[in-house]
């Protein structure tokens, strides 16, 4: 649903990409897309454990908005500023969560 959001919604993911970054719309496109295919992706066991490694680095990927966001709070009076910070390793809980969903390989599998 999130990825979806990208589509239906760019505009909320515009106003918090870094204006360092080029193509914005483009880039937030792309990071609905890849969040979408890798969500689904963790449905079919056999392409589980790739998907969630993709999901990690696209969460590694959309960090520097998260900082963008927690530098510039002004920018977006619409979230508290603690807030904004405490999204910095609420991240890295997500990455670990997500890891965590696909388990140990099992002795002898892929």
């Amino acid at each position: 649903m999130a990825g979806a959001n990208h589509f239906l919604h760019p505009d909320i993911y515009l106003r918090i990409m870094p204006p360092y970054l080029p193509f914005p719309l483009p880039l937030v496109y792309l990071s609905g897309f890849l969040e979408s295919a890798f969500g689904l992706g963790l449905i079919p066991p056999v392409c589980k454990r790739a998907a969630a490694w993709g999901l990690v680095a696209l969460l590694l990927f959309v960090f520097p908005a998260n900082i963008h966001m927690a530098l510039h709070p002004s920018l977006y009076p619409m979230f508290q500023p603690a807030l904004l910070w405490l999204r910095l390793p609420l991240q890295f809980v997500l990455m670990g969560l997500v890891l965590l969903s696909v388990g140990k390989r099992p002795a002898g599998g892929r």
